[in-house]
Order: structure tokens, then C-alpha cells, then sequence
């Protein structure tokens, strides 16, 4: 036996026979779905569209010290990491509380886990974050009213930027404090070097640098030359003396002054005994002192440094784009609702009757195609 071949032009009677039935089903849905398309809101979408930069390139202490630029990130990382702030709860939280959401998508009061959890649900319905094939970030709210689509999404990008920023610059408070910690160490010890540098040059005599092996300073060639002068008139005037020309009190004189000169008792500020006994000393703390005064100018230009880098805010994203009031609605598309509701009636309409007239018995199914 052939098969048989069928067509749907052998439904044509069952449907002309049914026809007032399938009539009104089709206009039921017209006048439905009319007016049920004619009371949905009209629902706005704003997009905006930014690029993540380079970490990197954004870190504050590497603009201050070495002059960097700016550098579009697009690599996958960064482009994951924008996407999982932007679809993070804290931020989702700071969004439902600056734009009172709970009152605009009428979810109940906050606080009760059915009101939190209802516009979580709504907000995450609206937002949509995509990375383009352009490796871009777009960004899209929507939202009844266009204005507020647009206000929400641009705050979405200040957010996620503001937590992008603190991903790098979260321990620098913690960094500040150690720089301010070590200047202030190191001011404290300069005072107590100079201090005591001051105290022991008074002490010995001793007002010249004696920073290296090198360096006599200007109380040993002061000392040299004066002892050596004095010493030979000494020698000179005792032996006018001997010879019976001299004068006593002119020996006595060079002789106190030889006792000033390498003794301490004998009055002098500067004399060798002080001089040998302090040199080592002042020495030590003089080489001391250069040392924290090197390291504190270093520190005070680090920790400068530090609070001007962290008091800078640098974006960490590029905005092409805006989000902008929406010009016109994204959706419902009203005439596609009618249309597809009309259809869909007349296809069920046209299911329901063919196996009606099946039940029943009235529909040959060998009749409605040819042998």
C-alpha cells in the first residue's frame, strides 16, 4: 500500500465549521492583549560604555615617582574584575539604598528577608554588565522612567570606579602611618645626635668636622701650629735666659701658655688633651648625625611623596559613553504582543478543534489527504 500524503488545507472544513468559535477566540485575544499591552509600562534603557585601565599605570606612586601614563587595560582579567564589582552585592546594596529601590519597585519596607531578596531580584532583572567584542564594558539600567535609568547607571560606573580605586590603594593608609611613624623616629634621634654632637663639641673643643680618616679639622692644625710656635719661643726665651739676657716672666708666660695649649686645666678651650680625648667621639657622632640627617630627608620626601599620591583620586576606568535618557522606549513592543497573542489563539483554537472533531469521531483523517 502507498502512503498517504497529507495537507493542512483538509483542516479548511473544521475550521469553517468551527468558525464562530474560532472567530471570537481570536477576537478575545485581540481585545486582551490590546489592553493588557496598552496598561504594561513603557520601560527605558541607558548604557554606558567605558574601558578598565592598567592597575598598574593607575598607581599613584608610579605617576608621582616615575611619570607614568595611562594605559587601557582590555586585558581578561581586568575586564572580570570590573564585571564582578559591578554585579557584587555591596554594590547592588549601595545602589538600592541611594536610589531608595525598595520604594520604587514596591517590594515592602527594608529589612524583612522577602523585601531584601524581592529587590535584589528586580534590580539584578534591570542591570546587565557585558563585555563587547570590542573589549569594552557596557553597561545597561533599565527602568521606567529614562531619567532614572541614565542617573542609575552613571552611578553605577562611579561606583564601580570608586571600588576598582580601593582595590590598590586600600593598604596605602596603613603604608602613611608607617612612613609618618619612621619620620617622626627619625626627627627624634636627629635632635638627640645634634644634641649631643653640640654637648661634646663644647665640651672638648672640638667645632670642626672630623668626618673622615683624612680630616685633622681645624683644632689639630690650629693646635700644631700654635704648640710649635710657642714651644720654640719657649726654647728660645730659656735659653736668652741661661745666657743672662732673658727674662723670667717672659719664660714663666710661654710656659703657661704651652700648659694651656695641651692641658685642660689650663683654661684653654682648645688644647690637646681635649682634643685627643673627644676627637673619637665627635667623630663617631658627627658621622652619626650625616647618617639621620640623610635618612630623614629621604623620609620626609617618601612620606610627601606618599600623601600627595593618596590624596589624588586617578580613574580607573575610561568612559566612552554615558548613559543618556533613552529618546524611546526598548520595550514592550505593543503591536508584536498582539500579533503573537492573535496567533497563538488561532493555532490553539485550530489544535483544540481538530481534536475535538477527532474525539467525536467526525474527522476522517484517510479523507483529508490523497492516497
Amino acid at each position: 500500500m502507498s502512503s498517504r500524503s497529507y495537507s493542512l488545507l483538509g483542516l479548511w472544513p473544521v475550521i469553517h465549521r468551527w468558525r464562530n468559535l474560532v472567530l471570537t477566540a481570536v477576537l478575545l485575544a485581540l481585545v486582551v492583549s490590546a489592553v493588557v499591552a496598552w496598561l504594561l509600562p513603557n520601560i527605558y534603557r541607558s548604557t554606558a560604555i567605558f574601558y578598565p585601565t592598567n592597575p598598574e599605570t593607575t598607581d599613584p606612586d608610579r605617576i608621582v615617582k616615575e611619570g607614568g601614563r595611562l594605559q587601557l587595560g582590555g586585558r581578561a582579567e581586568d575586564l572580570d574584575r570590573i564585571i564582578t564589582i559591578g554585579q557584587s552585592q555591596p554594590v547592588a546594596q549601595l545602589i538600592v539604598k541611594r536610589f531608595n529601590l525598595y520604594e520604587r519597585y514596591d517590594v515592602g519596607q527594608p529589612g524583612t528577608e522577602k523585601a531584601d531578596q524581592a529587590v535584589l531580584d528586580e534590580y539584578n532583572n534591570n542591570l546587565t554588565i557585558v563585555h563587547n567584542d570590542r573589549d569594552a564594558i557596557e553597561l545597561t539600567f533599565q527602568d521606567k522612567d529614562k531619567i532614572q535609568a541614565a542617573n542609575i547607571a552613571n552611578a553605577l560606573v562611579q561606583i564601580i570606579d570608586s571600588t576598582n580605586q580601593r582595590l590598590t590603594l586600600e593598604n596605602r593608609g596603613s603604608i602613611i602611618t608607617l612612613y609618618q611613624n619612621q619620620t617622626q623616629f627619625l626627627e627624634k634621634q636627629y635632635a638627640q645626635v645634634r644634641d649631643s654632637l653640640q654637648q661634646a663639641r663644647r665640651r672638648y673643643g672640638i667645632f670642626g668636622s672630623l668626618s673622615t680618616a683624612n680630616e685633622t679639622g681645624y683644632e689639630s692644625r690650629y693646635l700644631a701650629k700654635e704648640l710649635a710656635e710657642t714651644e720654640t719661643e719657649l726654647r728660645r726665651a730659656e735659653g736668652e735666659l741661661a745666657a743672662g739676657g732673658g727674662s723670667v716672666a717672659r719664660v714663666a708666660g710661654l710656659r703657661r701658655a704651652v700648659r694651656g695649649l695641651t692641658e685642660t686645666a689650663g683654661g684653654n678651650v682648645i688644647n690637646l688633651e681635649s682634643y685627643v680625648a673627644g676627637a673619637d667621639l665627635v667623630t663617631t657622632l658627627y658621622a652619626r648625625f650625616e647618617d639621620i640627617q640623610r635618612r630623614l630627608i629621604t623620609a620626609r620626601a617618601t612620606y610627601e611623596d606618599a600623601r600627595l599620591a593618596i590624596s589624588g583620586k586617578i580613574s580607573s576606568i575610561y568612559i566612552v559613553q554615558k548613559a543618556y535618557p533613552a529618546i524611546r522606549k526598548a520595550k514592550p513592543v505593543r503591536s508584536l504582543i498582539v500579533i503573537s497573542s492573535v496567533l497563538i489563539t488561532f493555532v490553539l483554537s485550530v489544535i483544540f478543534i481538530t481534536l475535538l472533531e477527532l474525539y467525536r469521531g467526525n474527522l476522517n483523517l484517510g479523507g483529508i489527504g490523497k492516497p
